[in-house]
């Protein structure tokens, strides 16, 4: 079985409209190609231009939110637990109830 090779111009459109079209199987059907050699093109791609980025620019790719965005994140945050914590205190009443109706039902 004999190998084809593709130019650097040619992945590299592929990979483009890949990210444009946001479905690389649908394009790898287009272009008659495997839809896994695609998504590794399009893995390696990201590796490759990560390690050949600024290392000045990396940092910037980090995001840091606004005092005004981190309080309203943090109580955001609170208000999940607290609902997670009275879901969690509804479960195990129930599972007691349900202990205590029927004895012979056993739940961890």
């Amino acid at each position: 079985m004999q190998r084809k090779s593709y130019s650097i111009e040619f992945k590299q459109q592929l990979i483009q409209e890949a990210q444009e079209v946001g479905n690389a199987s649908q394009v790898a059907r287009k272009h008659g190609i495997d839809g896994k050699m695609l998504a590794r093109w399009i893995r390696q791609s990201k590796q490759t231009n990560w390690k050949q980025t600024n290392p000045e620019a990396k940092k910037m790719v980090s995001y840091t939110p606004s005092p005004k965005e981190f309080q309203t994140l943090e109580h955001e945050n609170d208000k999940l637990k607290k609902l997670l914590g009275e879901k969690d205190l509804e479960i195990a009443i129930l599972r007691d109830l349900l202990k205590k109706s029927n004895p012979a039902f056993r739940t961890k």
